[in-house]
């Protein structure tokens, strides 16, 4: 199986979970201190290719530069009813906790700030940090997010050395989209790396 490395790990071209998901971006997390670039996880972006083509051709012919930039587009990519795959490889290990705290806070200040944090979405949301909570993630661990083409779910699993899958279903819509919106949502999104990545890719099929 074809694979694409991202910081010396690596990305198979295609996971099947119901149907062959397609890479389709990649990219990592980082944080500068002090001048020094420290990186957190590595993330693969797997999606239904043909499908999602199909919902985004009002973008036909746009340049990369202009799709980056452009809300309406990271917006009907999370909207669209196709399967999708995010997963992710810790590069520096962290507590697990304090990735769910980062997860939980961008989440809920995106619900609130289009006013859809109701107490549906903060008891799902606690499950969310409740599940990270007693994780580590030590190198090379992964994490991945499965939205089925059934919106309003994610599937979250941690695997990590020496111990068993994790898993939690999301079946809250608003904070499944959320999550989504964590790492495809443009310019607000956690790893401009990966929007970069979506961003040179999309130009490239949809030009095609």
């Amino acid at each position: 199986m074809a694979t694409v490395e991202v910081e010396g790990i690596s990305f198979p071209q295609e996971i099947t979970v119901s149907k062959p998901l397609s890479l389709l971006a990649h990219g990592i997390t980082d944080i500068e201190i002090h001048f020094l670039q420290i990186k957190y996880n590595a993330i693969g972006v797997y999606l239904e290719k043909d499908n999602v083509l199909g919902h985004l051709e009002s973008w036909k012919g746009k340049k990369a530069e202009e799709l980056v930039q452009d809300d309406g587009f990271f917006q009907a990519l999370v909207s669209a009813p196709v399967e999708k795959l995010f997963r992710i490889v810790v590069i520096k290990e962290i507590k697990g906790s304090q990735y769910g705290v980062q997860l939980e806070s961008s989440v809920r200040d995106r619900l609130v700030s289009v006013d859809k944090y109701e107490d549906e979405e903060e008891e799902s949301l606690e499950k969310v940090t409740e599940f990270f909570q007693s994780k580590y993630f030590k190198p090379n661990s992964v994490l991945t997010f499965h939205f089925p083409n059934t919106p309003g779910i994610a599937e979250i699993s941690f695997v990590t050395e020496g111990k068993g899958e994790a898993k939690l279903t999301v079946e809250n819509k608003n904070v499944a989209e959320m999550i989504q919106k964590w790492y495809l949502g443009g310019e607000s999104a956690v790893s401009p790396t990966t929007v970069k990545s979506l961003a040179d890719q999309f130009a490239a099929l949809l030009s095609a």
